[in-house]
């Protein structure tokens, strides 16, 4: 059961941008509280400031817990999870154009994926199947990447033919697939 989901934008978002406040309102119109985290700097993104806002924001884990987040926030909740406990974990996350790897086109974001991710420990720290979300006409993030994400933490994988990279301009100013995906692990 889903008691509280926490948001996570990407590179150069707020929370007041694309999908994510509808995601918010929705999950509020169902009693589920969710906080949609203000990554510091978001256009010039540091590794240690985005995982330290989130170990801030994200608090209790436990099988409750679920967090959305949307491609650099990806990298980042990826990397707030392998540094969990042994009795930390979350019950179940939604990757949205996930990356694990140096994107081509932003090289101002790899300090996020210099380092091998462990993913074994990623894989301890979700509870229920970790779920990725991408489009194969995704300009910013390759669908590859995502795919080769998907694989490494054993998730669901659902590719959209349309929907370049879920960003307001995209047209995605709602989210209905990633609540349902969310909402019916409830």
């Amino acid at each position: 059961m889903i008691d509280h989901v926490y948001i996570v934008h990407g590179y150069s978002a707020s929370p007041a941008d694309h999908w994510f406040q509808w995601l918010q309102n929705k999950l509020a119109s169902d009693n589920i509280s969710a906080d949609i985290l203000k990554m510091p700097s978001p256009s010039k993104p540091e590794l240690a400031d985005w995982t330290q806002e989130i170990s801030l924001n994200v608090r209790d884990i436990h099988k409750g817990t679920y967090i959305v987040a949307h491609s650099l926030g990806c990298a980042a909740v990826l990397r707030f999870l392998e540094k969990l406990g042994p009795s930390e974990q979350a019950g179940g996350i939604i990757l949205v154009s996930g990356f694990t790897k140096p994107l081509p086109s932003l090289p101002i974001l790899d300090e996020f994926t210099r380092e091998p991710f462990d993913f074994d420990k990623i894989k301890v720290a979700v509870a229920g199947t970790p779920i990725v979300v991408a489009s194969k006409n995704d300009e910013i993030v390759p669908v590859e990447f995502s795919k080769e994400l998907a694989r490494n933490i054993d998730a669901d994988f659902h590719e959209l033919d349309q929907g370049g990279h879920f960003l307001g301009s995209d047209g995605f100013t709602t989210f209905p697939l990633v609540y349902e995906l969310l909402t019916r692990k409830s």
